[in-house]
């Protein structure tokens, strides 16, 4: 028996049958809902009507500058309407939208750039600097935002392109942090951003739902693959979705209070941060009818806390980038306090299928720990140039996680440690291997190891171990100011831990998993 007891949809719920492209998306709300706020930023408002109307002029524009069906463009800069101008206009040229996360430095920007063959780059004055940093040339074509932006799509018509795409065609390419160190882009289609909201519709689901009159907080930024998943999915329903420049959580609790914000999607570290503001209680939530969260564990404490002061449904969802954001959800109804599925990470969605395989890639029976494999007609179409690494996570259809976890005989997923080395810090993915290498590069360090530890906070924390070159002892200050100008700051070690030597197998490979175990102890999930 189902222990969930999921709800059926109700009939305010909005299940648009119309979109299957992004394309499709802005000119059938054109039609329907002209003067609806699509996008709202910092008191500014941008209708459906002028959305489909200014993305049909950048697209115009974006073909006049040279650029064909498939061609990269990126996006360095904070959330704004802009954003998803141009994401649309990406749709409706037929080129490939890469967000670029503005946190990272120069060297790791001009990968991305480099690595993608981005040809146009739109740029807020901001983060100028870092591309003046970057040890490549930009791309051929920047463009900066604000009033040359303005005018470099004024001259434009803002009739529908007519380019065509199908559900299939790439719109999307994310970077992720990969085990090699280097970030790896994911490339999506346009079905990624439907495949989901038509399952849910297939049964009469309603466990993340879309209603008229819905405003939709974006608390998770556009570059990850949540945040513009969410965005997609309200922008396709028709709702009015507001883009916070960078998510802060006295301005999040401002904004659902003051603009009566009924739908929210968060990482759990968001939820930690808006319960401890100073002042903040049940009567700033007053609003909300459901909170969507997801991008790492999310204790039971937490939770539970968050259920009681928020006093709306909860959903959490599970995915990766690779998956095209959430494969697997924990409905509403089964989100009882001290209730047995509060750990899990939740069921898959229809058409969507999981399994448990072994080191031989063997399927597990229920209740057996292994790799998780998910099945989804959202998941991504491959990694940009790399086809060795798509084939090793993409098998057959199914992609291989890199978590550890079972199911249970309701088909509940429950994740509970990594086969991979990821660190989830606040939400995103850190991969050892990245800082590893740029610490070994340090003329005092002979060897690093880096893994993750519990952390109250951001669920976890880099904690770095440190072999020092012979006749050094480098200080953790030093290596932090190493470490500033070439990694995000998300990625820095938070503590430093020194060793005469790492431990070893007796063939040589790295105890990761020891050094790991440090932290987490007996623990039965041993991610945070």
């Amino acid at each position: 028996m189902d222990r969930s007891q999921e709800s059926p949809t109700t009939r305010e719920t909005l299940h648009p049958p119309e979109p299957r492209t992004l394309v499709e998306t802005t000119s059938l709300h054109a039609r329907l809902r002209p003067t609806t706020p699509a996008v709202l930023c910092e008191g500014r408002t941008l209708t459906y009507g002028q959305l489909h109307r200014e993305s049909n002029r950048i697209a115009h524009a974006l073909r006049a500058a040279g650029l064909a069906p498939g061609d990269r463009v990126a996006y360095l800069g904070k959330e704004s309407e802009h954003y998803y101008e141009i994401l649309f206009a990406c749709a409706k040229s037929g080129t490939v939208l890469v967000p670029v996360n503005w946190r990272l430095t120069a060297p790791e920007v001009s990968h991305i750039l480099e690595d993608s063959g981005t040809r146009l780059l739109f740029l807020e004055d901001e983060f100028g600097p870092i591309v003046e940093k970057m040890p490549t040339a930009p791309p051929e074509t920047v463009v900066p935002l604000g009033e040359p932006f303005a005018a470099w799509k004024a001259s434009h018509p803002d009739t529908e392109p007519g380019v065509d795409v199908t559900p299939d065609t790439p719109v999307a390419q994310l970077y992720t942090s990969g085990t090699t160190g280097l970030p790896k882009g994911v490339v999506l289609a346009h079905r990624s951003f439907f495949a989901i909201r038509d399952a849910l519709a297939s049964e009469g689901l309603d466990w993340i739902d879309w209603r008229e009159g819905d405003i939709a907080l974006i608390g998770i930024p556009g570059f990850h693959v949540g945040g513009l998943w969410w965005a997609t999915q309200n922008l396709n329903a028709g709702t009015t979705v507001v883009a916070m420049r960078a998510f802060t959580a006295r301005q999040a609790v401002g904004l659902i209070r003051d603009l009566g914000i009924t739908t929210a999607c968060v990482v759990p570290a968001m939820l930690r941060m808006m319960l401890s503001e100073p002042g903040v209680g049940a009567e700033d939530f007053t609003t909300l009818r459901k909170t969507v969260y997801g991008g790492s564990p999310i204790s039971e404490a937490l939770l539970e806390q968050s259920l009681a002061v928020l006093d709306c449904e909860f959903a959490q969802i599970y995915g990766l980038t690779e998956t095209g954001n959430t494969a697997v959800c924990l409905p509403p109804a089964a989100h009882v306090p001290g209730g047995p599925l509060m750990q899990a990470a939740g069921r898959p969605y229809p058409r969507v299928r999981a399994k448990v395989i072994d080191g031989e890639g063997r399927t597990l029976p229920t209740g057996a720990v292994g790799e998780v494999c998910l099945a989804t007609p959202a998941r991504m179409v491959e990694y940009w140039g790399l086809p060795e690494k798509t084939a090793e996570t993409l098998v057959d259809g199914w992609i291989h996680t890199g978590d550890a976890g079972y199911i249970d005989e309701d088909g509940y997923v429950f994740i509970r440690d990594r086969v991979k080395d990821a660190i989830l810090v606040a939400g995103e993915n850190v991969y050892p291997a990245e800082i590893e290498n740029v610490l070994e590069g340090h003329p005092e360090v002979a060897e690093a190891v880096v893994v993750g530890a519990p952390d109250e906070r951001w669920g976890e924390y880099v904690h770095a171990f440190v072999v020092p070159a012979p006749g050094h002892q480098p200080r953790p200050r030093d290596l932090h100011t190493f470490l500033v100008p070439r990694l995000a700051a998300f990625k820095l070690p938070a503590r430093y831990e020194f060793l005469d030597a790492v431990p070893r197998n007796p063939s040589g490979k790295i105890l990761r998993r020891e050094l790991r175990d440090r932290f987490w102890g007996e623990s039965a999930r041993k991610v945070n």
